[in-house]
């Protein structure tokens, strides 16, 4: 299952569960204006960061 980390691994603001944040597929997991400002590239691998699915609040 898709781990879906509370904070964005740059800036530390908040990613909730049905909030907007983008991964790599290692779930390096960042919110969209870091993503935007790192050219959707992730830091720590080197992939392409693209939106993160929005998982149902209640799972």
């Amino acid at each position: 299952m898709l781990e879906m980390k509370p904070v964005c691994e740059k800036c530390e603001v908040p990613t909730p569960k049905d909030g907007a944040a983008e991964i790599c597929s290692f779930e390096c997991t960042f919110c969209p204006s870091c993503a935007e400002a790192m050219a959707h590239t992730c830091p720590n691998c080197g992939g392409e960061l693209l939106p993160r699915p929005r998982r149902a609040l209640d799972l």
